[in-house]
């Protein structure tokens, strides 16, 4: 059965594929001749996108099938209410031995050779003993570095894709480079292992087998934020000598590094270097978001559909 990927489905279509579940509620039906029954209501996706799905008969026994995160597959007609729909006649959950995950995972634009080898000549550039031992505690870590190099940095925000965390990290450090050259009262060593740690905690905030990478009871409960200041402080206790002035300056980058209290900071940047690093994490991520919603194309008109997260449109100009 060939693949049919949600971006290419149409009005009319008949489906007859796989997707992986992201959603799902029982809602009961508001007409008199229903009355005690309940439809089934999905969102499914794969790596090209999402859509919404109905199954109107038999809602209970198809939900009771499968939980999200699971891939299905599903046989239905694409209708059209309030955007596409996929009205859904059937749907059995696909074994976990026969899920072919390059069908619902995307992966990092650019190539992860590109992206290692651009890590190791950052790596090169943490020339402060402390700092460049700490790294190296770090990343020649096989487990670690499996998890840097394959988690996302979101789950829809922003690089939400295998490889999204190191590919935004990087970013991050590109940025940060910049900075330190022009501005020389930054410490460059420091301000590049603020760009590598400052999102580290995702590796277990997220779930990285899970298709749709759900958040973990650890990423729900604690976060990122503290996590990451966690997987630091273990560190640093394996480092003889390390300075604990050092390990509060960079403690101050992870727990500070979204800018503001209100985005979920437990402190505001009240550093140069916390500063710094907050806006090349804030550029890398809302560069990448408008990269995303131009990468969808535009209408006629040349603008893009109105994008909730970046509240707006895009103008991408007319085609030629």
């Amino acid at each position: 059965m060939d693949k049919q990927f949600i971006s290419d489905l149409k009005t009319g279509d008949t489906v007859h594929s796989e997707f992986v579940a992201t959603e799902k509620t029982l809602i009961a039906f508001n007409q008199p001749n229903r009355a005690g029954e309940q439809f089934l209501r999905m969102q499914l996706a794969d790596r090209s996108g999402t859509i919404r799905a109905v199954a109107w008969d038999k809602g209970p026994e198809l939900a009771g099938r499968f939980e999200i995160g699971d891939v299905l597959r599903v046989r239905g007609e694409v209708g059209h209410y309030r955007g596409p729909q996929l009205v859904v006649s059937g749907l059995e959950p696909v074994p976990p031995e026969e899920v072919q995950r390059q069908f619902f995972q995307r992966v990092a634009p650019r190539e992860r050779e590109d992206m290692l080898g651009e890590l190791r000549h950052i790596l090169t550039e943490i020339t402060q003993p402390h700092l460049a031992e700490l790294m190296k505690s770090f990343f020649e870590d096989k487990e670690f570095f499996r998890l840097y190099s394959e988690a996302p940095a979101a789950r829809s925000v922003h690089h939400n894709y295998v490889g999204g965390l190191l590919e935004h990290s990087l970013e991050v450090a590109a940025l940060c480079y910049r900075f330190a050259r022009s501005y020389h009262e930054l410490d460059q060593s420091l301000l590049l292992c603020g760009a590598l740690m400052h999102d580290m905690g995702k590796i277990e905030e997220y779930d990285t087998k899970s298709l749709t990478f759900e958040m973990t009871t650890r990423g729900k409960l604690i976060g990122h934020i503290v996590i990451g200041k966690e997987m630091l402080d273990e560190r640093v206790r394996q480092i003889p000598g390390f300075p604990a002035e050092l390990q509060m300056e960079l403690s101050h980058l992870i727990l500070s590094h979204h800018g503001q209290k209100e985005w979920g900071s437990p402190e505001v940047p009240r550093t140069f270097a916390a500063f710094a690093l907050h806006h090349a994490d804030l550029v890398s991520a809302r560069l990448n978001q408008f990269a995303q919603v131009a990468g969808k194309g535009s209408k006629p008109d040349g603008w893009t559909d109105y994008d909730r997260l970046l509240e707006r449109d895009v103008y991408l100009g007319l085609a030629e």
